[in-house]
C-alpha cells in the first residue's frame, strides 16, 4: 500500500499537486489521467522517491517494494539484456554480483565463509535460481526470441530495449509497479500478453497511459488530475468518462433550478418588502435566499483541439490499384509481391510484425520511397494526404507556427490563422513558438492542422496517435469516424482500430496477405 497525505508538490511559483490525500491499496489498477502537462509523470517519479513533495509525506508499507518503468534505456548499453531484467529486484541483482565476487576469490577466511552462507540464505529466499528462466520467461512472453538474451543492450534493436525495460519493472513480483507509458513499442500480441499479467496481478498498479481501451481492461480506479487535485472514480476510463461528464450535467442542472428559486425569491422580496401585511414573509423569503448556495462548476484544464477532415471533392468508383508491389532494402524483402484494391468507402487498418513494412508501403504510395517492381494506379479523382509516424523533417527550419504552417497554403489573413491554430490549442503567443522547439504533442497537432488544410479525400495514417494526449487522440477518433472519403493506416490504438476499421490488410511475415472486409475486433477474434 502507499498513501499520500496532504501532499504538495511546487516548482518555484508553480503549483502541480495541492493537499492531495489518496491510498492506493492492493489488488487494485489505478489509472493516472489529465491533460498534458498537468504532471502525470511527475506524480510517478514522486511516488516513486525520485523527487520529494514540498509539503505533506508519502506512506509505503514497510518492507514493499517498489518497481518504476523507466524510459532511459542507454544507461544500460553495457549490460546484458538477461541481466537488466533481473536488476529490477535490486537487491536480489546486488546479491548475485556480490555470491560472484566471491566465488572468483582464491582463499576463503572463515568471515568469508559465513558471509556467503548468509548470501546464500537470502539468495533462497528471494527465489534467486528460478531468477534467470523467469527473465527469460517474461522477454519470451513480450515477444524478445532467445538469441537477444544474452546480448548487450546496445546490440539489440531499439525497439526492443524498451520491451526489455518493461519485463525489468515486472520482474520479482514487485508491491507496488509504476508504469508510464508500458504500451509504447509494444506489438498487439504482447499488448494483450501485458493486458493479462496485470489484471491477474494482485499487488498494487498505478499506470499512465494514452491507450483507451488498455486502461478499460486493466484498471479498477482511475485518478483524475485536474487543476493541481487528484479526484479518484471507480471504475475503468470509459465510467469516469461518462460519470464525470454526468456530474457535470448535473451541477448544471441543480443550479439552474437554483437560479430560478432565486429569481422568484428576488421577485417576492423586491415586490413586498415595503408591504407591512407581506413583510414577515419578504424577512423570510431573504433568509431563504441567504441560504441557497450555487454549486461552484470549476472549468477542466482539459482541451480538446477541433479537428474536422473535410473533403475538397469528392472520390469516384476508381480509388487506389495495388500489384505485386515489391522492395528490397538491403537485400531483405520488405514488400514482397503486394496486391489490394481500395474501394469506395474503405477504411483499411494494416497489420503487419514489423512496423518498417509498414511506413515502407505507405512511403511507396505517397511517393516518397521508390520500389522495384509492380505497379501503382490512383484513380483520377483522387488526392491522397499523408501522415507519417516521423515527422522531424518538417520542422528541421527556423519558422514560427504561424509561419510554417502559411507556407504550406496561400492564406495570407492572419486573422484566419489564428483562428484555425487557435482551434487546434495554439493560442495567443503560442502561435509564435518555433517549430524546431516543440514537443512531439505539439507536432502532431502542426501535421494534422496541416492535413486538414489539404482537404484530402484519401487519407493515410502511420501512427495517428503518437505523441497525442488522451483528449486529442479522443478528437482524432470522432474526426476519422465522421471521415466520407477513404482511409489506410495502421495504428496501435485499439479503439481508434476498433471504431473506424471496416476492412484488415495482416501482411505476415513470409509476406503473405490475409485480407478481411470485416471490424478490427472481429479480426483479431478469427485470429487469436
Amino acid at each position: 500500500m502507499i498513501q499520500l497525505k496532504n501532499v504538495s508538490l511546487r516548482f518555484g511559483k508553480r503549483t502541480l499537486f495541492e493537499d492531495v490525500n489518496i491510498k492506493f491499496t492492493d489488488g487494485n489498477c489505478y489509472g493516472l489521467i489529465g491533460a498534458n502537462g498537468s504532471g502525470k509523470s511527475t506524480f510517478l517519479k514522486l511516488l516513486s522517491g525520485e523527487l520529494e513533495a514540498t509539503t505533506g509525506e508519502i506512506v509505503v508499507t514497510k518492507g514493499e517494494r517498489i518497481s518504476f518503468l523507466r524510459q532511459d534505456h542507454y544507461q544500460y548499453d553495457d549490460k546484458k539484456v538477461l541481466d537488466v531484467v533481473i536488476m529490477g529486484n535490486s537487491k536480489l541483482y546486488n546479491i548475485m554480483l556480490e555470491k560472484n565476487k566471491m566465488y572468483s576469490q582464491t582463499e576463503f577466511s572463515e568471515e568469508d565463509g559465513m558471509k556467503l552462507a548468509n548470501l546464500e540464505a537470502e539468495f533462497m529466499d528471494l527465489d534467486g535460481w528460478n531468477a534467470e528462466p523467469d527473465a527469460a520467461q517474461l522477454l519470451n512472453n513480450l515477444g524478445i526470441e532467445e538469441k537477444y538474451h544474452n546480448l548487450l543492450m546496445r546490440e539489440i534493436p531499439v525497439k526492443l530495449r524498451v520491451k526489455v525495460l518493461l519485463a525489468q519493472a515486472l520482474f520479482g513480483n514487485p508491491d507496488i509497479l509504476l508504469l508510464d507509458e508500458p504500451t509504447n513499442s509494444l506489438d498487439i500480441d504482447a499488448i494483450e500478453w501485458l493486458e493479462e499479467f496485470l489484471i491477474n496481478f494482485n499487488n498494487t498498479v498505478i499506470i499512465v497511459s494514452h491507450d483507451r481501451h488498455f486502461l478499460n481492461k486493466v484498471c479498477t480506479h482511475i485518478c483524475d488530475i485536474d487543476y493541481g487535485k487528484i479526484k479518484l472514480y471507480i471504475g475503468n476510463y470509459d465510467f469516469w468518462y461518462e460519470s464525470s461528464a454526468l456530474l457535470q450535467k448535473q451541477m448544471r442542472e441543480s443550479n439552474k433550478k437554483k437560479e430560478e428559486k432565486i429569481k422568484e425569491l428576488e421577485s417576492f422580496i423586491a415586490r413586498f418588502s415595503a408591504n407591512a401585511s407581506k413583510s414577515k414573509q419578504a424577512t423570510s423569503r431573504k433568509k431563504m435566499l441567504e441560504k441557497i448556495k450555487l454549486d461552484e462548476i470549476v472549468p477542466s484544464s482539459r482541451k480538446y483541439p477541433y479537428i474536422d477532415f473535410k473533403i475538397e471533392k469528392e472520390s469516384g468508383k476508381e480509388i487506389l490499384k495495388v500489384e505485386n508491389l515489391t522492395k528490397i532494402v538491403d537485400g531483405k524483402k520488405v514488400l514482397d509481391k503486394i496486391s489490394f484494391t481500395v474501394l469506395k468507402g474503405d477504411k483499411i487498418c494494416f497489420i503487419a510484425a514489423d512496423d518498417m513494412v509498414k511506413t515502407t508501403l505507405f512511403k511507396i504510395l505517397m511517393g516518397e520511397e521508390k520500389y522495384d517492381r509492380g505497379t501503382i494506379e490512383w484513380g483520377k479523382t483522387i488526392k491522397p494526404g499523408y501522415l507519417p509516424q516521423d515527422n522531424n523533417l518538417y520542422f528541421e527550419n527556423d519558422k514560427n507556427i504561424m509561419e510554417w504552417i502559411g507556407s504550406f497554403y496561400d492564406i495570407k489573413d492572419e486573422t484566419i490563422l489564428r483562428g484555425f491554430l487557435g482551434r487546434m490549442l495554439f493560442s495567443g503567443e503560442d502561435v509564435f513558438k518555433k517549430v524546431r522547439v516543440l514537443s512531439g504533442g505539439e507536432k502532431a497537432r502542426c501535421m494534422l492542422s496541416k492535413l486538414m488544410l489539404e482537404e484530402s479525400n484519401f487519407l493515410i495514417l502511420d501512427e495517428p496517435t503518437n505523441h497525442l494526449d488522451l483528449e486529442s487522440i479522443t478528437s482524432l477518433n470522432k474526426a476519422l469516424e465522421n471521415f466520407s472519403g477513404e482511409i489506410l493506416f495502421t495504428s496501435r490504438d485499439y479503439e481508434l482500430n476498433n471504431t473506424i476499421t471496416n476492412r484488415v490488410i495482416e501482411i505476415k511475415k513470409d509476406g503473405k496477405i490475409v485480407d478481411k472486409s470485416i471490424p478490427y475486433e472481429e479480426y483479431l477474434e478469427r485470429n487469436k
